[in-house]
């Protein structure tokens, strides 16, 4: 009797996923897109910066991946809210501003986009650059998941003040982030790859098989952004002055 209560519960669980994912297929598609565009352009200009030596440069590289989430939000946040970040994604509903039952359809359609952009780089370039995979400096994990952990907090916080809070100025949120994550990646890229971002990480890390320190790139941005999910409800009177 318990298995097939086990059983049941799993098939409903399978069955809600589909249809919450059925009903959010634009927004989910969405996400694949941005997230699609994200690894691609980005972990694309590290692995042209390797075959041309050095062309596009590291602050290069920093301002594309920039660029392009700034270009995003423009693009489809109006339609998604723009997240292409599972470690954001999640701080959203934490934080009470994304329902529950869209987290899992929106990480798998980010991690889904992610990784069909590096199969992509894969077939075009070949395994260079590691495709943009992301590796502790010299090994030290721990230096690693303290950067990462600090970057995406930053970030998060960047993403509360100018994206979520109402009293921000309008239409600044894009400018905003995208700077904020090409001051991130110039400053610390070159010590942790500068990810903030598991899909990001994981795309690469799973077409090149690169998987050493895989999990810092996992639990330090999901860290960051929760931390900064309790900074901005202290001082947002727990979001109320958010809304």
């Amino acid at each position: 009797m318990a298995e097939l209560i086990r059983r049941y519960d799993k098939h409903s669980v399978v069955k809600l996923f589909l249809q919450e994912f059925l009903k959010s297929r634009s927004v989910v598609i969405a996400e694949a897109i941005g997230t699609f565009v994200l690894v691609f352009a980005g972990t694309g200009a590290v692995i042209v910066n390797e075959i041309s030596q050095g062309v596009i440069t590291h602050i290069g590289v920093s301002f594309v991946f920039g660029a392009v989430v700034a270009a995003l939000i423009y693009s489809v946040g109006h339609i998604s809210g723009a997240h292409f970040n599972p470690a954001v994604t999640l701080a959203f509903w934490t934080s009470g501003f994304f329902p529950r039952r869209r987290v899992l359809p929106y990480i798998i359609g980010q991690l889904i986009g992610a990784v069909i952009a590096s199969e992509l780089l894969l077939m075009s370039f070949g395994k260079v650059g590691n495709l943009g995979a992301t590796l502790p400096l010299n090994g030290n994990w721990l230096q690693s998941l303290v950067l990462e952990t600090v970057l995406t907090f930053i970030l998060m916080f960047v993403i509360f003040g100018s994206g979520l809070d109402k009293r921000a100025p309008s239409g600044f949120a894009g400018v905003a982030i995208g700077l904020t994550i090409f001051m991130e990646a110039a400053c610390m890229g070159p010590i942790t790859g500068a990810s903030m971002n598991p899909a990001r990480s994981f795309a690469p890390a799973l077409v090149a098989s690169i998987w050493q320190h895989q999990w810092i790139y996992w639990v330090a941005p999901i860290l960051g952004a929760q931390i900064a999910v309790i900074v901005y409800k202290v001082l947002s009177n727990q979001f109320q002055d958010v809304k």
